[in-house]
């Protein structure tokens, strides 16, 4: 229910200063309880999405909700949750300078859906958008996903490496379009690293750092009708921190440092990357 709630904030169909439905209401619609509800209305306020949550009167859409997921103070968030509605807010700059390290790129690429949306609704026109992302090598073994059993790995391995490619694919694809549907000059590149990264870090437009910790549980997998369990890190679920330039020396260095060890790897060990099978 929170997830629903926060995309419509997001999306604008419910209005900075409007009032939500009731309790009753929400209960049912979601056909849940009341106390459902105001656990889904509390985790809003947490995040400064809404106002004035009670038992009584309806809660209020914040005054500015997308400032409060993506403004300096904001708190961290799940990656689906934080990722969007900064880098539709980076893709605000005339030149849009985005560079990634992560495992697959799924949350990179659901992300970019949200600035596409805004570009083909007319409200977004960069001039020039460049995207660097850095993604494990097919040629190493991984860290993770790995089985549990451990033994030979080549399914989990051909099964991440099949969404690597086709995540990279989508992503560079649907960047790409936009020079023929909007005239807008685009560069996507990938490149290769020889480990697996323990971390996820996107920077966006040279002032902000977003750092996520790829958090391994074990799991399930669904192989020819057998279920082999897996060590594997659910990206989209990691808590995005947020590091803003000139939001003091703390977070201004982190951003420093951060693009310093992107721009290290990208230039010294890291290597060409087709995304092929």
């Amino acid at each position: 229910m929170a997830d629903e709630l926060r995309a419509r904030i997001r999306s604008g169909a419910l209005r900075p200063g409007e009032r939500m439905p009731t309790q009753a209401q929400l209960a049912h619609e979601f056909g849940v309880e009341r106390g459902a509800v105001r656990q889904a209305l509390r985790v809003l306020q947490s995040e400064r999405l809404l106002t004035n949550v009670s038992k009584g009167s309806p809660a209020t859409v914040a005054p500015d909700p997308v400032g409060a997921l993506t403004g300096p103070q904001a708190p961290p968030l799940p990656t689906t949750v934080a990722l969007a509605p900064r880098i539709a807010t980076a893709f605000g700059a005339e030149h849009v300078e985005i560079d990634a390290v992560c495992l697959t790129s799924i949350s990179l690429t659901l992300a970019i859906g949200e600035p596409l949306r805004q570009i083909h609704a007319g409200r977004l026109k960069p001039a020039k958008v460049d995207v660097r992302v850095l993604l494990p090598s097919r040629d190493i073994d991984l860290a993770f996903p790995v089985p549990v059993e451990g033994g030979a790995d080549g399914w989990v391995h051909e099964r991440w490496l099949a969404m690597r490619n086709a995540q990279g694919q989508v992503l560079q694809h649907n960047l790409l379009a936009l020079r023929a549907t909007h005239g807008i000059d685009v560069r996507v590149t990938f490149r290769a690293l020889p480990f697996t990264p323990p971390v996820k870090l996107y920077l966006l437009n040279g002032a902000e750092a977003l750092f996520a910790y790829y958090t391994l549980t074990r799991r399930e997998a669904e192989i020819d009708h057998e279920r082999p369990a897996m060590y594997d890190a659910q990206g989209t679920q990691s808590m995005l921190f947020a590091f803003r330039q000139g939001a003091g020396l703390r977070d201004t260095t982190f951003v420093e440092q951060s693009h310093l060890w992107f721009n290290a790897l990208w230039e010294t060990i890291s290597s060409e990357l087709v995304l092929t099978s």
